[in-house]
């Protein structure tokens, strides 16, 4: 069988061959011209096939888990929306109380910002703030972001237990956060997403004694060295700072103008 079958295939490639060269002498062109014209015939070259390009896989934090009519785009990477079911579950009994709220989930907005960290590299952050708020806080972020303002972290206050004190030790840039005043039975600003705290280990909340002697209470924790403002540092919120600058310009009132303590990390705004 192997005997009659080598045979076979040379005389079928020969009348291949005869009917290349049949097919070239009779359009006056050499086998040299045919195969340089025609490589994928006379050569049985393969041709390449492309791979697809890779498909990137976006964060989830990228993009919104609400409905896409419910989503406001500032600009590319910062948006806000009603606050989506999976953030609900993620605050409710945390941050949010699990009963008898003075504000409600309708009240606030869920929103994802770009920011730089303190290396320098971008970073997506999350707040939730009063709704009327919004969008100040989207344009403010979105010029601290362009002018490479750099803050260390921008995270749900939810990530920390809703522990005020240990995001501030963390230096966590934080907004919502259904709380008394820090040595107060009053609910704060923050309780109505009405306030923020900018990198809050660099700029302390001071409370002052009565008789003016001195600083009485620092928090949080390890940064009394930064309750002195007379002092150069990094990351310092002063008149000079473009994050103060840009929250006055937007309404808003600074910790740092207090009398009977500071509070320099703070920013907050009357919603009407």
């Amino acid at each position: 069988m192997n005997k009659l079958l080598k045979p076979l295939v040379f005389l079928v490639v020969m009348i291949l061959v005869c009917s290349v060269i049949v097919r070239v002498s009779n359009s006056s062109r050499t086998l040299e011209e045919y195969a340089l014209e025609n490589p994928e015939i006379a050569y049985a070259t393969p041709q390449k096939t492309e791979e697809p390009s890779a498909v990137p896989t976006e964060s989830p934090t990228e993009e919104p888990t609400a409905e896409p009519d419910d989503v406001i785009y500032y600009e590319k990477g910062f948006f806000y929306c009603p606050i989506p079911m999976a953030v609900k579950e993620k605050i409710t009994g945390v941050s949010y109380p699990a009963t008898d709220s003075l504000i409600s989930y309708d009240d606030l907005y869920y929103m994802q910002v770009l920011y730089y960290d303190f290396n320098g590299e971008v970073q997506t952050g999350e707040l939730i703030c009063n709704r009327s708020l919004a969008p100040d806080f989207a344009e403010i972020f979105y010029e601290l972001y362009r002018n490479e303002y750099q803050i260390e972290k921008i995270r749900l206050i939810d990530e920390y237990g809703g522990d005020d004190t240990a995001s501030m030790i963390d230096n966590n840039t934080s907004c919502f956060n259904y709380r008394v005043v820090d040595g107060s039975n009053s609910l704060s600003k923050h309780a109505m997403g009405c306030a923020i705290d900018i990198n809050p280990f660099y700029n302390p909340y001071v409370v002052f004694n009565k008789d003016g002697s001195g600083e009485n209470y620092i928090s949080p924790p390890g940064s009394e060295i930064y309750a002195d403002r007379s002092k150069d540092f990094p990351y310092k919120i002063d008149e000079n700072d473009l994050c103060y600058k840009l929250f006055k310009e937007h309404g808003f009132t600074w910790g740092g103008d207090w009398n009977s303590c500071k509070d320099y990390q703070h920013f907050q705004k009357v919603v009407e």
